[in-house]
């Protein structure tokens, strides 16, 4: 029995040590079960003690209770391990959440009807971590699973895009974003509505496009280049200090896009430091 138990603690140890691998597992959930099994050891510590099999040599010398007490110290490790990731994990979100905060703030303050009462909290960076009640939908080869209706209203904008019909791809995009709140595109949107909004000369505009298109996916295969333009924005309507630390995130977060040079050569030109 008592070597079921310790080859069950061991292999739970074993398990929980590689739960960071696992999508479907959380810091939290690793946590709680680090500590349910460190509970479970030392029972199975007062039932060695107190049958007396805890000081019965094994296997090279070593007796069961040797062999707790190493799983015990790996366990404290792991759980010590497990604690400092998600407090890094919490101050990067919270970090990047209240940067996000901020630049809402402050690109409220540039447009004369933003009423910044009404601007309300900053959506937590990525989510709050709790998983949707229906997963959403696979994406195809071809792109993100849409409603007909939907897809139909995003080839229209970008038609419009692509026809130099800026304001026309601004208004479907602002209505295409009322209509289909938490669209799979929604940050290709987003950029999109940014990218009119530059075009329009809508500085503003254009680089709270950039933010929401972050916003939604920080991530995302658009993440860079939002950021990027993002940077670009801040810095022509002379926000020099957050376009430069804006610009300086793009290669921090993404090192392998082509956004890179693109962020650097920006930065190039405002004269970051």
């Amino acid at each position: 029995m008592l070597r079921k138990l310790l080859v069950s603690a061991g292999l739970s140890l074993a398990l929980s040590g590689s739960a960071g691998a696992q999508e479907d597992a959380t810091l939290a959930d690793i946590r709680a079960e680090l500590s349910a099994l460190y509970a479970d050891l030392q029972s199975l510590r007062e039932e060695l003690t107190a049958s007396g099999q805890g000081t019965q040599g094994g296997v090279a010398g070593a007796t069961p209770l040797d062999r707790l007490n190493a799983i015990e110290a790996e366990l404290t490790r792991l759980t010590a391990k497990t604690e400092l990731l998600e407090f890094r994990i919490d101050r990067v979100v919270s970090d990047g959440t209240n940067r996000v905060g901020d630049l809402e703030f402050r690109l409220c303050e540039l447009e004369p009807d933003c009423d910044i009462g009404n601007l309300g909290s900053t959506p937590t960076l990525g989510g709050d971590g709790s998983a949707p009640a229906d997963p959403a939908p696979a994406e195809p080869a071809s792109g993100p699973a849409l409603a007909v209706a939907e897809r139909e209203d995003y080839e229209r904008a970008q038609a419009a895009m692509n026809d130099g019909d800026y304001q026309a791809a601004a208004d479907l995009l602002v209505s295409f974003s009322e209509t289909y709140p938490g669209s799979p595109v929604a940050a290709q949107v987003h950029l999109l509505r940014g990218r009119a909004h530059e075009q329009l000369g809508e500085t503003t505009n254009a680089a709270r496009g950039y933010l929401d298109s972050f916003s939604a996916a920080p991530e995302g295969p658009v993440a860079p280049e939002a950021l990027t333009r993002l940077g670009t924005t801040l810095g022509a309507l002379g926000q020099q200090q957050d376009a430069c630390i804006t610009l300086g995130e793009v290669s921090v977060r993404f090192p392998d896009s082509d956004q890179v040079d693109v962020a650097r050569q920006a930065m190039q030109t405002l004269g970051c430091s």
